[in-house]
């Protein structure tokens, strides 16, 4: 404080501006580098640039080719953009909700994992199994051998491979009781289905329970009210209950799916389908 009053006493309000520092003066605007975050959070097409995505340097030259700025390196690009945490060059897939009755079918299953359908909590002898097919797990055989980990050196998987059939694992998981039942058969369809789910059926507490629900997507193997009516004349006390279209992420069996693939079927290195 005494420094300013200082300065005020010997010059005024014109004394409190910055005076020059030492240093080179700042190269960009807060405009240029507004200019540049925008054109980031473009998509390339957008802009007539025959790119997917945008990388720091080719940011960099097209900024120089608008005139935005006259020079500019992809590090002042980069280190812009980790400001605001901005990464153009990444990218993730996402499924745009289809359909129109998203929001009561996505409730009844949150409801079901939650042991509450259609409003009424679920009592003793009422299950919920969430169930679905893994499709065309693969058997390459490697044409040499993998290498072992080893000191700053990862498992070496060979990249040539002689096909050795497929299969498809069918599983079915209790959501409360934490239990896994699955097959393999040669191929999807009704019949492997419906193996699965008298596999599960008929044994207890399944078998004399008050209600299954079997929690299913829009797979052939079970769409509609067709596989549901299936479903109940094989079992009475089952019921079918279908994921809306195109969520079968909302259907917990997909859980233990990703687990699988990354802690036994990845990278896929099997001499043969046994």
């Amino acid at each position: 404080m005494r420094t300013w009053r200082d300065r005020f006493a010997d010059g005024g309000l014109d004394a409190l501006a910055d005076r020059r520092r030492c240093g080179r003066p700042r190269r960009f605007t807060p405009v240029q580098v507004a200019e540049v975050k925008a054109l980031a959070c473009q998509l390339p097409a957008e802009t007539g640039t025959p790119l997917s995505r945008w990388s720091c340097p080719e940011l960099a030259r097209e900024v120089v080719a608008r005139r935005i700025a006259g020079s500019i390196s992809a590090s002042t690009v980069r280190r812009w953009l980790r400001r605001d945490a901005l990464k153009p060059w990444q990218y993730q897939s996402w499924i745009f909700i289809r359909d129109p009755d998203f929001r009561p079918k996505a409730a009844r299953i949150k409801d079901l994992y939650a042991r509450t359908f259609e409003g009424v909590p679920l009592g003793e002898g009422e299950y919920v199994i969430s169930s679905d097919e893994k499709t065309s797990v693969q058997a390459r055989c490697r044409c040499h051998p993998t290498l072992a980990p080893g000191q700053a050196r990862a498992m070496r998987v060979n990249h040539k491979y002689r096909r050795g059939g497929a299969l498809a694992y069918l599983a079915a998981y209790d959501v409360h009781r934490a239990r896994i039942f699955g097959r393999c058969e040669p191929s999807t369809g009704i019949v492997p289905f419906m193996a699965l789910v008298t596999q599960v059926m008929t044994i207890e507490p399944y078998a004399s329970a008050k209600r299954v629900f079997w929690i299913v997507d829009n797979g052939s193997s079970h769409r509609g009210q067709a596989a549901a009516d299936r479903l109940t004349k094989a079992f009475p006390n089952a019921v079918m209950v279908h994921t809306p279209i195109h969520a079968s992420w909302t259907n917990q069996i997909e859980i233990f799916f990703s687990v699988v693939q990354r802690k036994v079927v990845a990278p896929n290195d099997f001499t043969n389908l046994d």
